[in-house]
């Protein structure tokens, strides 16, 4: 086998590691969306990153994490019924949920020493991946941050922390897929940018602003009020708008606001991912680009039908997992897409 060939294959070996991590980040980010779902998130009031792997073993220790979870704002304000059996069915999603983030972490770590001493990766290339990791383990703290904000006073974590979490996961999740793309499909050095990368970017920025808008509805169970469509309720233009001071805040922190713009944030990039359709499937695109168009489209579909169909059931949580799940496949269609004219 020739340098090259040996130096192609390399790659490909390391983008595969790279997917099943961007796999495992989506995984994660689906169960969480179960987990938020089923008021599962704030079952766990410590955080132990490194010893708390094992769930509790035996009837006594269950009686003390349980006992924890007592004295929690959740357990006093809305589950105060709850025995130690009922307390076992939130507990364990939110137990999957932590188990995973670590699962992902072994699954980047022990690959990449092993690339790195075969000589997979270059010596120049290692940051991005220590980058990856790094980000990997902040994602962690900040997710025990956001869990935090729901044990002080009220059993609700912060929309800002939440929304954050999210974003934070996407923005990993990109970072690995975007130099996975790099690996599989190299770029010859006098590669120029297609004519149709800056619409394709717009159409990215779009989607990313009509998910960083659903997780501040998710935050806020704002999906739980307006279950009706187009309009909501009797009302195009709801009462209560902008009854928050600053003015600012309506757009965080008022539910109805915060549903309103989600609404026409998605109905727009749904409008604007048809017309781009549209026209780029008669526009002079690369082969591999020309799939991901139609995929753009059908996903497109896919994520109104089910943004729809949870707002008008009041969020089952099937629904709405599903629906942050198709958020994440339409963002990863999209990113492809960028990265397939990047360097056309």
């Amino acid at each position: 086998m020739s340098d090259e060939a040996e130096s192609r294959a390399q790659n490909r070996t390391v983008a595969f590691w790279l997917l099943v991590c961007c796999g495992l980040v989506f995984a994660m980010v689906v169960l969480g969306g179960f987990t938020r779902l089923t008021g599962s998130g704030l079952s766990m009031v410590d955080w132990r990153p490194l010893m708390g792997v094992l769930p509790p073993m035996g009837e006594a220790e269950w009686q003390r994490v349980f006992e924890l979870y007592q004295q929690s704002p959740e357990f006093q304000k809305v589950n105060s019924h709850m025995d130690v059996h009922a307390f076992k069915g939130i507990f364990w999603l939110e137990y999957l949920h932590r188990l995973l983030g670590r699962t992902i972490g072994i699954v980047f770590l022990i690959p990449f020493i092993i690339f790195f001493l075969k000589g997979y990766i270059q010596k120049r290339e290692w940051p991005k991946y220590l980058l990856m990791f790094v980000l990997g383990g902040m994602q962690g703290l900040l997710g025990w941050y956001m869990v935090k904000s729901g044990l002080i006073d009220r059993p609700h974590v912060s929309q800002y922390r939440l929304t954050a979490h999210l974003v934070a996961a996407f923005l990993i999740y990109a970072y690995m897929f975007w130099v996975a793309m790099s690996l599989l499909f190299p770029a010859p050095g006098n590669a120029a940018k297609h004519p149709w990368y800056g619409k394709t970017v717009g159409v990215v920025v779009l989607v990313c602003v009509t998910i960083i808008s659903g997780g501040f509805v998710a935050g806020l169970k704002a999906g739980k009020i307006y279950n009706t469509f187009p309009m909501m309720g009797d009302y195009w233009l709801p009462p209560g708008l902008v009854v928050l001071e600053p003015f600012w805040r309506n757009f965080f922190d008022n539910m109805t606001t915060v549903q309103f713009d989600h609404r026409w944030l998605a109905i727009t990039t749904f409008v604007v991912i048809l017309i781009y359709w549209l026209k780029a499937r008669k526009a002079d695109l690369p082969n591999r680009a020309r799939p991901a168009i139609n995929a753009l489209l059908h996903t497109a579909v896919l994520q109104v039908a089910l943004g729809v169909s949870t707002l008008l059931l009041a969020v089952p949580v099937v629904l709405g997992a599903s629906h942050q799940a198709v958020a994440m496949l339409l963002f990863t269609v999209a990113l492809y897409l960028v990265h397939a004219l990047r360097r056309a």
